[in-house]
């Protein structure tokens, strides 16, 4: 009987292995869906002029706006980031200053692009 209800667990373990990818994918693909349907906010360059504080700091880089209000006191490079506070940062971004792992993480400020 016991050696049956292991089996039984085992089995149903085994299984989860099999259908558990399925449905995290499905999700994963959810997720991709509604983020594509998304609605991109436009700005224009007198809009985010007026976030250049320390505790108000959007850039512009490649024609897309970020609010990296919540990294200016972690930035590594200081005050830096405030150079251009409000305006394009595009050239000192692609600086050689900037380690590849900057790419993968401006992405979390993106808030929109800037209007043609």
């Amino acid at each position: 009987m016991e050696l049956m209800v292991v089996t039984l667990i085992l089995g149903f373990l085994f299984s989860l292995l099999f259908i558990a990818p399925r449905f995290i994918k499905s999700d994963e693909t959810k997720k991709v869906h509604s983020d594509a349907n998304k609605t991109v906010k436009a700005y224009n360059k007198d809009e985010v002029s007026l976030h250049n504080k320390r505790t108000d700091c959007w850039i512009i880089i490649k024609e897309k706006v970020y609010d990296v209000t919540p990294y200016v006191e972690e930035h590594p490079g200081g005050d830096a980031i405030l150079a251009h506070a409000g305006d394009d940062s595009t050239e000192g971004f692609f600086g050689p200053q900037h380690a590849t792992r900057v790419f993968d993480m401006i992405d979390d400020f993106y808030i929109g692009d800037l209007e043609k």
